[in-house]
């Protein structure tokens, strides 16, 4: 059975309910989600500079970012405005009494009306963007939908608003997932295992079953019986995910902890179990300028959480798991450190990290596994 990970909130303060204030990766406190919360309200409106992916077919579809995607035309590109509006969302429901509630309730308010959404999925429907946003921005729009929906009465006008969009991006995935023939392993946007592990925990959230089935369908597919990850040969320079810790982050939520154990033996062979954390270090920036070298801060953020959900993954006991608890410290430290929103670069999406981190979103789900989520034979 799959473990669960619950997040309590009293009196406006975020208790964190399970094995984690000893587990050296810090915990959400009211400094964080204030500055958190900030960088996303300083961008989830500010729509230039902005980086689009934009087919064109007329001249009709010239058009500020504003007109084209209004309900996410921010944080520099779309994906980075979802889960900057994600963040609000997140923050909003765990800090319900911090001062920044108000006017993030407000911006979500003003992003997410009908009339906006109508146009978002007209947008994402429209001849030639089969491929917009798939899989990364679609993920972390199904998560802002399970986000508003988990947040109760304060997020449900708007999860009901959204509900088109999400349903329009769900579709997609289940569209694709199957005619797709390979995963893809890269350490950007396209890859397939951090988008998937996103999806699922939406699908198990929602009670969408034929999504969570399809996603444990193609994820053994696609996954199960790969062997020995090359962790050397990473990062490339610009990756803010890992190929291989993501793989594993996924595999630990569609077997149990038994197999799970199992297959991470055969699949990153080179843990210790001596409690190592320097079995794989943090990254370092050369120049938080740059915004693709700034991605290595990225990495270091999602590092720390897969690694976190890798150990939780395993059993109590596995040997393995102080050194893995260890190096998810290291890179939490590190990850951390760069969430300044002293750039632009990093300052318009990197807050949604740090969030997704260190409230403990992958392994907060508080969901058995599904039907179909079996041991390995």
């Amino acid at each position: 059975m799959r473990r669960a990970f619950g997040i309590a909130v009293l009196g406006g303060s975020l208790l964190m309910n399970g094995a984690h204030a000893d587990d050296g990766v810090p915990v959400l406190d009211g400094d964080m989600a204030t500055r958190f919360a900030g960088l996303a309200l300083d961008c989830v409106h500010q729509e230039y500079p902005n980086k689009i992916a934009h087919v064109l077919d007329s001249d009709a579809d010239v058009a500020p970012p504003r007109e084209l995607t209004p309900a996410f035309y921010g944080c520099f590109d779309w994906h980075s405005s979802v889960h900057g509006h994600w963040l609000l969302a997140r923050l909003s429901r765990l800090t319900p009494d911090a001062a920044f509630v108000p006017p993030a309730r407000a911006a979500l308010a003003r992003s997410l009306t009908a009339a906006n959404i109508e146009v978002e999925v007209a947008y994402l429907s429209a001849t030639g963007r089969a491929s917009f946003e798939r899989p990364y921005g679609l993920a972390w729009l199904l998560q802002l939908a399970a986000e508003l929906r988990e947040w109760g009465e304060p997020g449900a006008e708007l999860a009901v608003t959204l509900a088109p969009l999400e349903a329009a991006a769900a579709a997609r995935i289940a569209d694709w997932l199957p005619k797709l023939s390979y995963p893809i392993r890269i350490g950007e946007h396209a890859q397939t295992a951090f988008a998937m592990g996103l999806i699922l925990d939406w699908a198990r959230s929602a009670g969408n079953d034929p999504m969570t089935t399809l996603l444990l369908e193609r994820s053994r597919a696609y996954y199960l019986g790969d062997r020995a990850c090359p962790l050397d040969y990473e990062p490339s320079g610009q990756d803010f995910l890992s190929p291989c810790l993501a793989e594993a982050d996924l595999i630990r939520r569609v077997l149990d902890a038994d197999a799970f154990s199992a297959w991470l033996a055969g699949f990153l062979p080179g843990i210790p179990d001596d409690g190592d954390g320097d079995w794989v270090r943090p990254e370092r920036v050369t120049d938080p300028t740059d915004g693709k070298l700034a991605h290595l801060d990225g990495l270091n953020l999602s590092r720390a959480w897969m690694l976190q959900g890798i150990a939780y993954g395993l059993p109590a006991g596995d040997a393995r798991r102080p050194a893995i608890l260890a190096s998810a410290a290291n890179h939490a430290r590190a990850g951390l450190a760069s969430v300044t929103g002293e750039h632009y670069e990093g300052g318009h999406w990197l807050g949604s990290f740090a969030t997704y981190l260190v409230t403990r979103r992958g392994i907060d789900q508080g969901v058995e596994m599904s039907p179909g989520s079996e041991p390995l034979p």
